[in-house]
């Protein structure tokens, strides 16, 4: 028999160097003892947690005493000047004003709401296509027959990266992104280091072939990169090369994971799933919770550039910060009864698109892929539910699955 869960322990006792047994496949009663009995809790590194949704919300608000940059901290983490390294502290998202700034003023011109709305043709007929060629009666892994697929064709349509050429970009994506772990073994560094280089390689060739032939860049992402801002300001060519590839990463997993994780959600859920069946109309905050209740990404970083006050808790300039978007987006104090699955529920100002200026820059593209996958599976099979023990994809940071194994059965 199991002992019973001593959460002022558990929270003592918490590290994400050193995370408990069982803490991937459930993750969120030790949140809830952080919450409780260390909302603030000091990391054997010298980091601190932050898992409180308003001491989360300070921080993302305050790019000015948090700081993104990820200088020095990634230096030390994968050597300086390795192909992590260069890679991680040229992309968007770890990077301050005015760098980030400008880049993030260059992608977005490209993914307006209007934009981004005539997109979703395309994505319906990629949605319809992939569901097409799963079983009517029978077993699918809704990974990487579907939730993966969809946004590997979405950013690849975005930078207009050929079909034939696509192959590796999901692999590449998993050993740079798997190496943002708390903790990074040798051969993940090996991997990630890999793919940065091979990435790079490969995206020198496609920038080339852009040059010398640039879409419309009003869709065409890279083209718009490329060419810049009508006040002449463009990227250099390492920066534009590291953003493509956190544009193709930032894109594939996070979408992944909101796909895979909200249709195991209503595996789990048959109530909700039927509710969702009879009111189609509720998709869009169906999304919202799914992003909430099983947040894509569960951890953010700052650094405090002077000394902070964070919870009650006084933290000298310099420290390094991780916040806890999973355990944020189930704060009581933010949520009514937030371990209920209610895909109904509003208001749903959740965390996990980030806020402040570093709200993330694709969320509409990913609403809209979430959206319409979604949607249309639930509407094209009345009955589905889990045919194995799903495999989880064992990290920390980002949270979803590697296979989900699902028994369908056609409307």
């Amino acid at each position: 028999m199991d002992a019973p869960f001593d959460a002022r322990a558990a929270a003592a006792q918490f590290d994400l160097a050193r995370l408990p047994d069982g803490f991937h496949d459930d993750p969120y009663r030790w949140y809830a003892a952080l919450r409780e009995h260390a909302p603030v809790k000091r990391m054997a590194d010298g980091a601190v947690l932050v898992t409180r949704y308003a001491d989360a919300l300070a921080i993302y608000r305050d790019p000015v005493a948090f700081s993104s940059d990820k200088q020095v901290e990634f230096g030390e983490k994968y050597g300086t000047g390795t192909p992590l390294h260069a890679h991680h502290t040229t992309s968007l998202i770890f990077n301050d004003p005015p760098y980030h700034t400008r880049v993030r003023r260059l992608i977005s011109g490209a993914l307006t709401p209007h934009r981004v709305a005539a997109m979703e043709p395309g994505v319906v007929a990629l949605v319809d296509r992939l569901l097409d060629a799963m079983p009517s009666d029978g077993v699918a892994d809704l990974i990487d027959g579907f939730a993966a697929a969809i946004p590997i064709e979405v950013i690849g349509n975005l930078l207009r990266v050929p079909h034939a050429e696509r192959g590796p970009l999901r692999a590449w994506s998993l050993a740079i992104l798997g190496a943002l772990e708390p903790v990074l073994g040798a051969d993940a560094a090996a991997a990630g280091h890999r793919a940065v280089t091979e990435f790079l390689a490969y995206l020198e060739g496609l920038v080339a072939d852009r040059r010398a032939h640039p879409g419309d860049p009003d869709v065409d992402v890279l083209t718009r990169l490329i060419q810049g801002e009508d006040d002449g300001e463009r990227l250099t060519a390492a920066e534009l090369l590291h953003n493509c590839v956190f544009l193709l990463n930032a894109g594939h997993e996070t979408t992944t994971n909101l796909i895979g994780n909200g249709l195991e959600l209503l595996a789990r859920h048959p109530e909700a799933c039927a509710r969702l069946r009879a009111d189609p109309g509720l998709i869009g905050t169906t999304v919202e919770e799914c992003l909430r209740f099983e947040s894509s990404n569960q951890l953010g970083n700052r650094m405090a550039t002077r000394a902070v006050d964070v919870g009650g808790v006084a933290l000298p300039a310099g420290t390094r910060i991780t916040l806890c978007i999973g355990s944020a987006n189930r704060d009581p104090a933010q949520f009514d009864d937030p371990e209920r699955f209610d895909i109904a529920r509003q208001p749903n100002r959740h965390l996990s698109f980030a806020s402040g200026p570093h709200t993330c820059v694709g969320l509409q593209v990913a609403r809209l892929e979430g959206r319409v996958a979604i949607e249309r599976f639930v509407a094209r099979f009345r009955d589905f539910g889990l045919a194995a023990a799903p495999v989880r994809g064992g990290r920390v940071r980002f949270r979803g699955f590697l296979h989900l194994p699902m028994r369908l059965r056609a409307a």
